[in-house]
Formats: C-alpha cells, sequence, structure tokens
C-alpha cells in the first residue's frame, strides 16, 4: 500500500517526457521500462505481466479496424495532389461571393466537403491556407477572422466522418467504428453549421471585416458558373457517398469503405491527369509515414498501460474517479475538462493512448452509453487542434502563411472558433438524442 503513488507518478512522468519534446512512441515505451525496472527492484512489480508484450503487439498487427487509418491517410494526400480543394474554393468563393462573408463561408462549406471525403486536417488546412486566405486578404478580409475559419474549418475532419481520431477511439473504446461514424454526423454538420452561422453574424455587424467580392470578380456568367459547379461538386459527392454511403447503409466495414475511398482517389486523380509517379510516391511516402507514427504509439502505449496495470495505476484510477463528488455527473465534468486542458498541450493521439484507457473503464462501469461518450470524446479532441500553443492545425496554417500574417493573428483568430467547439461540446451532452437518433435507426 505504501507504493500506490507509483501509478499516478508513472502517468505525471510520461506527460512530463512529451512536455519536453519527446516522441510520443520513445515516451511512453520509455517510461514503461523505466517504472517496470523501479517496481522490480522494490518488489511491487511482476516481471511475468512483461510476457503479455509480444502477444499484445502481435493483436495490434493483426487489428483489421486499424487498417482504415492508412487507407483515410492515402486518401487524404492522393486528394490533395488531384487540385480537388483548390477548384472547390475558387468556385465556391464565387458562388458566395456576393454574399458579405462569402468567401469565408466557402472555406466552411469546402472544409466540411473535405472532412467528408478525407478526415485527414493537415491536407485540408494546408490546401486552404495556400488557395484561399491570400484572396481573402487581398479583398479586405480582417486576418483574425481570415485564419480563424482556415484553421476551424480544417479541424471538421475529426468529427465529420470518416475521421481518424474516431477510428481510434473506437478501436480504443471497444466499440463499431462504423456506428461511431453515423453518431457523428448530426454533430458533425452542426459544428460546421455554427462556423457557417458565426461567419454570418460576424459580417453582418461588422461589414468591413469581411466584405463582397467585386461584382467584376465573380460575374463569370451563370453558364460557366453552372458547369463549375457540376464539374467541382459531382467528384467530391461521389467519393463521399462511396465512402459513408457504404458504411452507412451497411454494404461495407470502415475499413473496406477506406480501401474503396483510396480506389476513387487514384481513379479522380487519373481522370485529371494528374496521377504521376512523382505524385503517387509522395502520397504512399506521406501514407507510411503517418501510418508508421500511429503503430508506434499503439506499441509504446502497450507496453505503459500493461506497466501501468503492474502497478495498480488502473486500479487506483478507477477507485479515484467513481468516488467522484457528484458520480456520473462529476465524472463526466472531470474527463471533458482533463482532456480540454491536456489539448493544450499534447494532440489526440497521445490523449487517446494514454487517457481514454483510463477514462473508458469508469465511463462504462457508470453505464454511459459508450457511443455517445466516444462522440463526445471526439467533439472534444476536435479542440486539441486548435488551443494554443501546440494546436496542430494552427501550425500547418502557420507554415503555408503569408509574411504579413503573424503568429498572434492566428492564435486570436482561433479563439472564437475554440469557445464555439465547447458550446456544441456542451449541447452534445445535454442532448444525447443528436448522437443516438441516427445509429438508433439501424
Amino acid at each position: 500500500m505504501g507504493y500506490d503513488w507509483l501509478g499516478p507518478a508513472m502517468f505525471a512522468g510520461a506527460l512530463l517526457f512529451l512536455s519536453l519534446g519527446y516522441p510520443v512512441a520513445f515516451s511512453l515505451g520509455g517510461v514503461a521500462i523505466l517504472f517496470g525496472l523501479v517496481g522490480v527492484a522494490l518488489d511491487i512489480f511482476n516481471p511475468l505481466f512483461l510476457t503479455a508484450l509480444p502477444q499484445r503487439i502481435f493483436n495490434i498487427m493483426a487489428n483489421y479496424t486499424l487498417l482504415a487509418i492508412p487507407y483515410f491517410v492515402f486518401l487524404g494526400a492522393m486528394l490533395e495532389k488531384t487540385g480537388l480543394a483548390e477548384n472547390l474554393l475558387e468556385t465556391m468563393g464565387i458562388l458566395f461571393g456576393r454574399l458579405r462573408g462569402g468567401l469565408a463561408l466557402a472555406v466552411v462549406f469546402v472544409g466540411a466537403l473535405l472532412a467528408a471525403s478525407t478526415g485527414v486536417v493537415a491536407a485540408t488546412v494546408v490546401a486552404m491556407g495556400l488557395i484561399s486566405l491570400p484572396v481573402m486578404l487581398r479583398y479586405g478580409y480582417d486576418k483574425q477572422l481570415a485564419t480563424g475559419v482556415i484553421v476551424a474549418s480544417g479541424t471538421l475532419g475529426q468529427i465529420i466522418p470518416p475521421s481518424l481520431v474516431l477510428v481510434v477511439l473506437g478501436d480504443q473504446l471497444g466499440i463499431s467504428v462504423g456506428d461511431l461514424f453515423i453518431g457523428a454526423f448530426i454533430p458533425g454538420l452542426l459544428m460546421a453549421g455554427v462556423f457557417a452561422l458565426h461567419v454570418l453574424i460576424v459580417a453582418f455587424l461588422r461589414p468591413d471585416v469581411a466584405p463582397a467580392l467585386p461584382e467584376s470578380v465573380r460575374n463569370i456568367g451563370r453558364g460557366e458558373l453552372a458547369r463549375r459547379v457540376v464539374s467541382v461538386m459531382i467528384p467530391p459527392l461521389l467519393l463521399i457517398g462511396l465512402v459513408l454511403g457504404s458504411i452507412f447503409f451497411g454494404i461495407a466495414t470502415p475499413t473496406e469503405a477506406g480501401a474503396v475511398g483510396s480506389l476513387g482517389a487514384i481513379l479522380l486523380a487519373a481522370l485529371k491527369g494528374r496521377l504521376t509517379g512523382s505524385a503517387l510516391a509522395e502520397v504512399s511516402d506521406s501514407t507510411l509515414r503517418i501510418s508508421s507514427m500511429v503503430i508506434f504509439i499503439l506499441f509504446g502505449s502497450t507496453a505503459f498501460s500493461l506497466v501501468f496495470r503492474g502497478l495498480h495505476g488502473d486500479r487506483f484510477m478507477f477507485d479515484l474517479l467513481t468516488n467522484l463528488p457528484g458520480g456520473t455527473l462529476g465524472f463526466l465534468l472531470v474527463n471533458m475538462v482533463v482532456i480540454f486542458l491536456l489539448g493544450f498541450f499534447i494532440d489526440f493521439f497521445e490523449i487517446a493512448f494514454i487517457i481514454i484507457p483510463i477514462f473508458a473503464p469508469v465511463a462504462q462501469a457508470l453505464g454511459l452509453d459508450m457511443l455517445w461518450y466516444g462522440v463526445i470524446l471526439g467533439a472534444n479532441l476536435q479542440t486539441s487542434f486548435l488551443t494554443p500553443p501546440f494546436g496542430f492545425a494552427l501550425f500547418f496554417l502557420r507554415g503555408v502563411a503569408p509574411p504579413e500574417i503573424t503568429t498572434e493573428d492566428i492564435y486570436r483568430g482561433a479563439v472564437p472558433f475554440i469557445i464555439l467547439q465547447v458550446l456544441v461540446l456542451v449541447v452534445l451532452i445535454l442532448f444525447p438524442p443528436l448522437v443516438t437518433f441516427l445509429p438508433s435507426l439501424g
């Protein structure tokens, strides 16, 4: 009983190494080895626990659900090379250009479409940052509104299915990724709708920060506009139909749908004449890097959870969380606040592989609907891409933004959208049918 502090100390040690910038997989694995040796030296950790590690690693490699990750990464990277985002943004900008804030609305719309096609934040933010940000600045948009709407729309890929966050959460919570996708559909549209409403309100109250496009720019003729709308809308809608439709109607699993979507992205690139050997090599390299990162994080988190359990850290955390004041409500409040605050410093992979395995058994013991719980976790994790100082979407935009855009502009621009994300999260917690209605129809 005198060594109960080792479990929480191990958890704190992992967060310390992560905050110092060490790679996630090696931080988790290294802390596991260090505390395992300490536990053996103090005779409170049985080394036989480690004999289960190889089998756990082989189980990860054989996990069919996780195969969806490289497919969706490949899909997003391939679409980035087809110029789909560029064509969409140009056409939607002209279509909404007569409205104040029209360009920002186009960014939200395209962000939602790309999210439903790929689920990859980096590709969406970089594409929209390169294409739409210079245009918005040229026509007098406020820097903070322009950067904020780009980074926020890019994060829609983490709540609108298909989503890497939901794939990881489905695996960690032991629930169907397909059901999570269906449950997250309404919340994802709600999030996009709230962003669009914010843009409209800001443009109405302050016309100077989001002016309409000049007549000379948007007047390309109805026939040409109709042709461009059809040519840029049909490909992504077909792809969305292939990927999401096959999952929602039970035709394919998320993994199978990801494979079909990847094939669709290749065909789309070929039709646009952009399926070159160099493009395919870049896409494959990007997929390999991200997929390898996820697998190594899984290896590290498996070693971490095994030693953490051997030191009775899981029992300590379970007792602590189940006896919080307020019961289920108190647990949910602590859960959401902890994940939100950690999102300021570490990304969603780290939170999903370290924090979720601690909270999930408690949520199950308290009788929470795990599908609803998974979606509200996903909505909360979405904020980790926007919260300074380490929000990944902020870094992606900083890397492609023009020189006149400062880091402070990007941070300040993200703040209103972080507040909107939190408000949507509160609504999802207060009204669970927003998540559970569509899955119940199946």
